[in-house]
């Protein structure tokens, strides 16, 4: 997401922060061009001229012109409106209601709707720690009910039955009256949607906001759709007095023009944003993370939570201790360390959240491939375990049959053996005092092929 707008808005600043003075003139010329990189974002034009006023206001004061550094002034300046732009900060659901809080799901068909409720559900039971129930009110979809129902017992969440036969109003007052018998925290209704706003949708939703009176009612919005997403959100948004949005389809999008236009056009902030297919892959939106990511400064702290959630502790502390001992750095511990850096969205994963990934050049960014991560962890795979705590008994025939058993050539097999070695030198140096700063000194441009950044 926002990898074009990132692309073209790193570039313009970099030119305005080689300027040592600044003027009217040469601001006015780097904001022509990030007005037309938020264009082609497909950003609501009323938010784009918006922006650009705001920018070019505080960007010509005397207080930046004078500055010993206007580049950067101007830096953060763009920074603090794609902020505000965006809603300022994180803004959670609305918890604090007699049990169960009822979230009202609207949006149009195709947007990712009832798999959103699953990924939600997931998210309040697992890092909210509540009881959640979900309930489905599409009754034109038989497929909806049933895609539902999977998704909840894949998430170990509650369900609600209904039928096709039922009124929508019918099913989410029996579904509030059992989730309150069971003494759930929350409950989530699925509503039915179209394949474009119309007369009867909006009745029929508005109708069952209006007998269940959801503490939260949220719009679900495709984000690859861009400017017509906002239009849609525009028309749900004048029917229903909603709470939030929650982009989908984040990981599909490279423009980014519904996230940056959304809450300027409705006023409503955007929660969460989907970021992948699977059922963990939902994540809170933070303006002040995404504008940083946007302008190239990375992600730091969702990084850091990235891999307290994500990273398998048990494991760090095990090779940790390991090392310390001096005991060897096996292939067994390279795979872990594979699967580890998998479940963290994999290199361009992590390369996305870290500052100055935007300088890296192009040759060093197109080696980082997480494909060559399934082929590393299929040659070890093929191994004896003898042979993954002592590759040197791996000769020519091992070799062989190795290839052949993981669908590789004997070169992969050689180009693995000569990562680990690297690999397993680094970690010795980790190992002793000091072993890290010394580490970083030296690895200069020497890591091996898709860790090279």
């Amino acid at each position: 997401m926002f990898d074009n707008l990132s692309d073209r808005l790193t570039k313009v600043l970099k030119d305005l922060r080689g300027h040592g003075r600044l003027n009217e003139d040469n601001i006015s010329e780097a904001l022509r061009e990030v007005r037309m990189a938020l264009l082609e974002a497909d950003v609501a034009l009323p938010v784009v001229k918006e922006f650009i006023e705001h920018v070019k206001s505080k960007a010509i004061s005397q207080e930046v012109m004078s500055s010993l550094t206007p580049g950067q002034a101007v830096i953060k300046i763009v920074n603090d409106e794609l902020v505000q732009m965006m809603g300022e900060s994180n803004v959670s659901l609305n918890m604090n209601t007699q049990p169960p809080a009822v979230i009202l799901m609207a949006g149009l068909q195709g947007a990712g709707k009832t798999t959103t409720v699953g990924k939600l559900g997931r998210w309040l039971k697992e890092k909210q720690k509540k009881k959640v129930m979900t309930v489905s009110c599409d009754i034109y979809r038989p497929a909806a009910i049933e895609q539902l129902r999977v998704l909840a017992s894949d998430n170990q969440l509650e369900f609600f039955e209904s039928t096709v036969e039922q009124d929508p109003v019918d099913i989410a007052r029996a579904a509030i009256k059992q989730a309150s018998a069971q003494f759930m925290d929350v409950l989530i209704v699925d509503t039915a949607g179209r394949l474009h706003v119309d007369g009867g949708m909006m009745d029929e939703v508005k109708s069952l906001h209006s007998a269940i009176n959801p503490s939260d009612t949220i719009f679900v919005i495709d984000s690859m759709l861009g400017q017509d997403a906002v239009n849609s959100a525009q028309a749900f948004n004048t029917t229903l007095p909603l709470t939030g949005v929650i982009l989908t389809k984040t990981d599909g999008d490279a423009r980014g023009g519904a996230a940056l236009s959304v809450r300027q056009v409705t006023g409503k902030p955007i929660l969460f944003i989907g970021t992948g297919e699977k059922s963990d892959e939902l994540s809170p939106f933070h303006p002040d993370r995404v504008a940083s990511r946007i302008l190239g400064m990375g992600d730091v702290l969702s990084l850091i939570e990235e891999v307290e959630e994500k990273a398998d502790k048990e494991k760090a502390e095990k090779l940790a201790k390991k090392l310390k001992k001096g005991k060897g750095f096996t292939l067994t511990d390279f795979n872990d360390q594979l699967d580890q850096m998998k479940n963290m969205g994999g290199m361009g994963g992590l390369l996305d959240k870290l500052p100055g990934a935007g300088q890296i050049p192009q040759a060093a960014l197109n080696q980082v491939d997480d494909k060559q991560m399934g082929k590393l962890q299929a040659i070890i795979s093929s191994m004896t375990l003898d042979e993954r705590k002592r590759p040197a008994l791996i000769n020519g025939s091992r070799k062989k049959r190795i290839a052949n058993g993981s669908g590789t050539q004997i070169q992969d097999v050689n180009r693995l053996l000569k990562q680990f070695n690297q690999m397993q030198k680094m970690m010795k140096k980790m190992s002793k005092k000091g072993g890290m700063q010394k580490m970083m000194r030296g690895l200069g441009g020497n890591l091996p092929p898709g860790f090279r950044p």
